[in-house]
């Protein structure tokens, strides 16, 4: 495994990358996934940065994480132009990290699910002007912050807003949807006292209204924040501990790849 790193607008992008060998010659090129870990927009949690990473690094995809903007740093739409940086250079040398550039996928847990799901809505936002580069392939969304309204994670909305009406209201992620949102599997514990799972619930009625690809799974257990639903990140469930493997299948599905 080579760890590699690079600045998303001054935000750190550390990246787990499969080793070439000539004998795999058929995993020459593979999909990339870029974790957005949650934390309120607060903070990154630890448990949501690692683990997940090495469950997809085993799958035989190339793996970033990303140390988004928090807290002051979180409003003005910073994150989102970090995320958005992130694809774009994981897009740029995707030849030196032997990454196929139309199978870039985005993990965001919590807030993080939110940040993803915001580049999902947004990467083509007039106002925004992102880079086009910058729309993902596909996305996961765990447990995610969807609105900004009702069932809002108030302190994730504040954080992200930075205080400011109008960017909360650009925020709420359910009037973002159009047919040009990537293909999304979502899950969502159904004990999160959190995040409501309305969130994702919700967010499911409008992928299915807009014609996205989409698989979504509501769990009858899970708390808020459990990762990988293991003893390492001491979130042990082994009900909602299903989402990987369900992930793991779709996400090849989508990308028509066989690891």
């Amino acid at each position: 495994m080579e760890i590699v790193s690079f600045e998303a607008l001054g935000a750190p992008v550390k990246g787990c990358l499969q080793d070439d060998y000539d004998t795999l010659a058929a995993h020459k090129v593979r999909p990339a996934l870029v974790i957005c870990p949650g934390g309120a927009y607060r903070w990154r949690s630890p448990r949501e940065k690692d683990p997940p990473a090495f469950e997809f690094l085993s799958m035989g995809y190339q793996v970033f994480i990303l140390e988004y903007s928090c807290r002051e740093q979180a409003g003005g739409y910073r994150p989102l132009r970090e995320l958005a940086q992130a694809v774009c250079e994981i897009r740029r040398r995707h030849k030196e990290w032997h990454i196929d550039p139309e199978k870039i996928a985005v993990l965001g847990f919590s807030a993080g699910g939110h940040l993803a799901a915001s580049l999902g809505a947004l990467w083509n936002d007039a106002e925004l002007t992102l880079p086009v580069e910058s729309r993902p392939d596909a996305l996961v969304l765990c447990y995610p912050v969807i609105s900004t309204r009702m069932f809002a994670h108030e302190e994730s909305a504040e954080w992200v807003s930075g205080g400011d009406e109008a960017v909360r209201e650009k925020l709420h992620l359910l009037d973002r949807i159009t047919p040009d949102f990537p293909p999304t599997f979502l899950w969502h514990g159904g004990e999160d006292s959190s995040v409501p799972p309305e969130n994702s619930l919700l967010l499911a009625v409008e992928l299915k209204k807009n014609g996205i690809p989409f698989e979504y799974h509501l769990f009858g257990s899970g708390a808020h924040g459990i990762s990988t639903c293991t003893q390492e990140v001491e979130t042990p469930d082994n009900v909602c501990r299903a989402w990987l493997p369900l992930c793991k299948t779709w996400l090849n599905r989508t990308f028509s790849y066989t690891p």
